[in-house]
Protein backbone atom coordinates (compact mmCIF):
# COMPACT_ATOMS: atom_id res chain seq x y z
CA UNK A 1 0.00 0.00 0.00
CA UNK A 2 3.19 2.50 -0.84
CA UNK A 3 1.83 5.58 -1.47
CA UNK A 4 3.23 8.60 -3.23
CA UNK A 5 2.54 10.59 -6.16
CA UNK A 6 2.50 10.08 -9.80
CA UNK A 7 2.99 13.27 -11.95
CA UNK A 8 3.30 13.91 -16.14
CA UNK A 9 4.70 16.99 -17.56
CA UNK A 10 5.15 18.46 -21.03
CA UNK A 11 8.57 19.31 -22.79
CA UNK A 12 10.34 21.61 -25.05
CA UNK A 13 9.53 19.03 -27.63
CA UNK A 14 5.56 19.35 -28.55
CA UNK A 15 4.19 15.87 -28.14
CA UNK A 16 6.98 14.55 -25.94
CA UNK A 17 5.83 14.27 -22.55
CA UNK A 18 7.65 12.44 -19.19
CA UNK A 19 5.75 10.47 -16.66
CA UNK A 20 6.91 9.52 -13.32
CA UNK A 21 6.52 9.10 -9.86
CA UNK A 22 7.92 10.04 -6.64
CA UNK A 23 7.29 9.88 -2.93
CA UNK A 24 5.38 12.41 -1.75
CA UNK A 25 7.86 14.49 0.66
CA UNK A 26 9.80 14.65 -2.31
CA UNK A 27 7.32 15.72 -4.59
CA UNK A 28 8.61 20.04 -4.73
CA UNK A 29 12.03 19.11 -4.99
CA UNK A 30 11.89 16.53 -7.83
CA UNK A 31 9.68 18.78 -9.82
CA UNK A 32 12.16 21.68 -9.43
CA UNK A 33 15.13 19.44 -10.21
CA UNK A 34 13.55 18.57 -13.91
CA UNK A 35 12.27 21.80 -14.34
CA UNK A 36 15.66 23.14 -13.85
CA UNK A 37 18.14 20.65 -15.39
CA UNK A 38 15.64 18.83 -17.54
CA UNK A 39 15.90 15.30 -18.35
CA UNK A 40 17.11 12.62 -20.78
CA UNK A 41 19.14 15.77 -22.78
CA UNK A 42 15.14 17.51 -23.08
CA UNK A 43 14.54 20.59 -21.29
CA UNK A 44 11.78 23.15 -20.61
CA UNK A 45 9.77 20.49 -18.54
CA UNK A 46 6.81 21.70 -16.35
CA UNK A 47 4.43 19.64 -14.37
CA UNK A 48 0.82 19.83 -15.98
CA UNK A 49 -0.36 17.17 -12.99
CA UNK A 50 0.06 15.11 -10.50
CA UNK A 51 -2.19 13.10 -8.45
CA UNK A 52 -1.04 11.05 -4.78
CA UNK A 53 -2.22 7.49 -4.87
CA UNK A 54 -1.79 4.33 -3.03
CA UNK A 55 0.04 1.43 -4.57
CA UNK A 56 2.38 4.29 -6.84
CA UNK A 57 4.87 1.90 -7.85
CA UNK A 58 2.45 -0.66 -9.52
CA UNK A 59 0.33 2.13 -11.30
CA UNK A 60 3.04 3.63 -12.69
CA UNK A 61 4.18 0.00 -14.21
CA UNK A 62 0.63 -0.25 -15.47
CA UNK A 63 0.91 3.22 -17.74
CA UNK A 64 4.33 2.33 -18.73
CA UNK A 65 3.04 -1.12 -20.48
CA UNK A 66 0.13 0.32 -21.50
CA UNK A 67 2.00 3.50 -23.23
CA UNK A 68 4.64 1.02 -23.79
CA UNK A 69 4.59 1.28 -27.49
CA UNK A 70 4.93 5.12 -27.59
CA UNK A 71 7.73 5.01 -25.07
CA UNK A 72 11.53 6.21 -25.56
CA UNK A 73 13.98 3.37 -24.78
CA UNK A 74 15.72 3.66 -21.34
CA UNK A 75 13.75 6.91 -20.55
CA UNK A 76 10.59 8.14 -18.88
CA UNK A 77 9.56 9.98 -22.18
CA UNK A 78 6.73 9.40 -24.48
CA UNK A 79 5.44 10.40 -27.73
CA UNK A 80 2.11 10.76 -26.39
CA UNK A 81 -1.05 13.46 -26.61
CA UNK A 82 -0.83 15.11 -22.71
CA UNK A 83 -4.37 15.67 -21.95
CA UNK A 84 -4.94 12.07 -22.80
CA UNK A 85 -2.45 10.80 -19.96
CA UNK A 86 -3.92 13.61 -17.68
CA UNK A 87 -7.66 12.31 -18.35
CA UNK A 88 -6.52 9.05 -17.41
CA UNK A 89 -4.66 10.44 -14.05
CA UNK A 90 -7.49 12.46 -13.15
CA UNK A 91 -9.60 9.03 -13.60
CA UNK A 92 -7.22 7.38 -10.41
CA UNK A 93 -8.80 7.55 -7.06
CA UNK A 94 -6.16 10.18 -4.66
CA UNK A 95 -5.66 13.08 -3.87
CA UNK A 96 -5.18 15.82 -6.65
CA UNK A 97 -1.58 17.42 -5.87
CA UNK A 98 -1.22 19.72 -9.04
CA UNK A 99 -2.80 22.05 -10.16
CA UNK A 100 -4.13 23.18 -7.10
CA UNK A 101 -6.66 25.05 -7.73
CA UNK A 102 -8.66 23.01 -9.97
CA UNK A 103 -10.65 19.67 -8.63
CA UNK A 104 -10.24 16.66 -10.41
CA UNK A 105 -13.60 16.40 -11.87
CA UNK A 106 -12.58 19.86 -13.52
CA UNK A 107 -9.39 18.81 -14.62
CA UNK A 108 -10.71 15.52 -16.40
CA UNK A 109 -13.41 17.98 -17.95
CA UNK A 110 -11.48 20.58 -19.16
CA UNK A 111 -8.76 18.23 -20.78
CA UNK A 112 -12.04 16.17 -22.22
CA UNK A 113 -13.17 18.90 -24.07
CA UNK A 114 -9.54 20.01 -24.94
CA UNK A 115 -9.43 16.67 -26.55
CA UNK A 116 -12.52 16.91 -28.75
CA UNK A 117 -11.47 20.04 -30.15
CA UNK A 118 -7.68 18.23 -31.21
CA UNK A 119 -9.76 16.17 -33.03
CA UNK A 120 -11.10 19.02 -35.31
CA UNK A 121 -7.21 20.24 -35.62
CA UNK A 122 -5.53 17.13 -37.08
CA UNK A 123 -7.82 18.08 -40.49
CA UNK A 124 -5.49 21.08 -40.85
CA UNK A 125 -3.50 19.82 -43.95
CA UNK A 126 0.18 20.42 -43.39
CA UNK A 127 1.24 23.16 -45.42
CA UNK A 128 1.64 27.57 -44.61
CA UNK A 129 -0.75 29.91 -43.42
CA UNK A 130 -0.76 33.37 -42.61
CA UNK A 131 -2.63 36.28 -40.27
CA UNK A 132 -2.38 40.15 -42.86
CA UNK A 133 -4.48 42.51 -41.36
CA UNK A 134 -4.34 46.05 -39.29
CA UNK A 135 -4.59 46.25 -35.69
CA UNK A 136 -5.28 49.56 -34.32
CA UNK A 137 -3.46 51.99 -32.75
CA UNK A 138 -0.43 49.71 -34.27
CA UNK A 139 -0.73 49.22 -37.45
CA UNK A 140 0.08 46.64 -39.94
CA UNK A 141 0.07 42.51 -38.61
CA UNK A 142 1.35 39.80 -41.20
CA UNK A 143 2.45 36.46 -39.90
CA UNK A 144 3.11 33.05 -41.08
CA UNK A 145 2.23 29.53 -39.51
CA UNK A 146 3.31 26.24 -40.52
CA UNK A 147 1.41 23.39 -39.97
CA UNK A 148 3.47 20.06 -39.98
CA UNK A 149 2.47 17.05 -38.57
CA UNK A 150 -0.58 18.46 -35.71
CA UNK A 151 2.29 21.17 -34.94
CA UNK A 152 1.58 24.72 -35.38
CA UNK A 153 4.87 26.85 -35.97
CA UNK A 154 4.62 30.27 -35.87
CA UNK A 155 7.47 31.48 -38.35
CA UNK A 156 10.61 33.64 -37.16
CA UNK A 157 9.69 37.04 -38.64
CA UNK A 158 5.76 37.13 -37.51
CA UNK A 159 4.44 40.32 -36.14
CA UNK A 160 3.95 40.15 -32.61
CA UNK A 161 1.20 43.13 -31.24
CA UNK A 162 2.19 44.26 -27.79
CA UNK A 163 0.20 42.83 -24.72
CA UNK A 164 -2.11 44.97 -22.43
CA UNK A 165 -0.10 45.00 -19.13
CA UNK A 166 -3.14 44.12 -17.29
CA UNK A 167 -4.14 40.64 -19.38
CA UNK A 168 -3.03 37.20 -18.29
CA UNK A 169 -0.53 36.24 -20.65
CA UNK A 170 -0.19 32.37 -21.71
CA UNK A 171 3.29 30.51 -21.50
CA UNK A 172 3.61 30.31 -25.03
CA UNK A 173 3.39 34.17 -25.79
CA UNK A 174 5.16 34.59 -22.34
CA UNK A 175 8.13 32.94 -23.72
CA UNK A 176 8.13 33.65 -27.07
CA UNK A 177 11.26 35.19 -28.03
CA UNK A 178 9.97 39.24 -29.43
CA UNK A 179 12.09 41.99 -29.77
CA UNK A 180 10.85 44.86 -31.86
CA UNK A 181 7.24 43.57 -32.17
CA UNK A 182 9.09 40.80 -34.31
CA UNK A 183 9.17 37.07 -33.64
CA UNK A 184 12.98 36.23 -33.86
CA UNK A 185 12.52 32.49 -33.73
CA UNK A 186 10.08 29.80 -35.12
CA UNK A 187 7.60 28.68 -32.06
CA UNK A 188 5.69 25.58 -32.04
CA UNK A 189 2.24 25.75 -30.21
CA UNK A 190 -0.30 23.29 -29.82
CA UNK A 191 -3.06 24.77 -31.44
CA UNK A 192 -4.02 27.43 -34.44
CA UNK A 193 -5.75 30.10 -31.16
CA UNK A 194 -2.31 29.56 -29.54
CA UNK A 195 -0.41 30.75 -32.59
CA UNK A 196 -2.65 33.26 -32.42
CA UNK A 197 -2.18 34.27 -29.27
CA UNK A 198 2.12 34.97 -30.31
CA UNK A 199 0.55 37.20 -32.98
CA UNK A 200 -1.95 39.12 -31.97
CA UNK A 201 -1.42 39.09 -28.11
CA UNK A 202 -4.81 38.13 -26.83
CA UNK A 203 -7.28 34.98 -27.04
CA UNK A 204 -8.73 34.62 -30.70
CA UNK A 205 -9.97 31.83 -32.20
CA UNK A 206 -7.72 30.04 -34.81
CA UNK A 207 -10.13 29.06 -37.25
CA UNK A 208 -11.38 32.53 -38.04
CA UNK A 209 -7.71 33.87 -37.98
CA UNK A 210 -5.33 31.71 -39.97
CA UNK A 211 -5.99 31.78 -44.18
CA UNK A 212 -4.48 29.04 -46.63
CA UNK A 213 -2.31 30.35 -49.54
CA UNK A 214 -5.92 31.03 -51.84
CA UNK A 215 -7.43 33.18 -48.77
CA UNK A 216 -9.52 30.63 -47.13
CA UNK A 217 -9.79 30.90 -43.70
CA UNK A 218 -8.90 27.36 -41.91
CA UNK A 219 -12.23 26.85 -40.73
CA UNK A 220 -13.21 25.54 -43.99
CA UNK A 221 -11.58 22.21 -43.12
CA UNK A 222 -13.75 22.23 -40.07
CA UNK A 223 -17.14 22.67 -42.02
CA UNK A 224 -15.99 20.81 -44.83
CA UNK A 225 -15.44 17.64 -42.56
CA UNK A 226 -18.76 18.69 -40.43
CA UNK A 227 -20.95 18.40 -43.82
CA UNK A 228 -19.30 15.12 -45.08
CA UNK A 229 -20.88 13.88 -41.93
CA UNK A 230 -23.93 14.86 -42.56
CA UNK A 231 -24.25 13.80 -45.97
CA UNK A 232 -22.57 10.47 -45.02
CA UNK A 233 -25.49 10.22 -42.19
CA UNK A 234 -28.33 11.28 -44.84
CA UNK A 235 -26.92 8.53 -47.02
CA UNK A 236 -27.41 5.93 -44.73
CA UNK A 237 -30.76 7.05 -43.46
CA UNK A 238 -32.04 6.43 -46.97
CA UNK A 239 -30.46 2.99 -47.45
CA UNK A 240 -32.22 2.16 -44.36
CA UNK A 241 -35.29 3.34 -45.26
Amino acid sequence: MGKGIIYVMSTVVPGLIKIGKTGTANFNSRMYNLERNGYFNVAGLQCKFAIEVNNYDEKEELLDEIFSKSRIPNSELFALDIDLVIQLLSSFEGTKIFPEKETKEQVFDEVAAERRIKRDWVKIPDGIYHISGNKKGFGPVTATMKVKNGSFIVQKGSTCVPVDDDKWIPEVRRTAPIKDNKLQADVACNSPSSAGWIVWGRSNDGWKQWKDQEGHLIEIFRTASRAGKKRVCSNSTEKDK
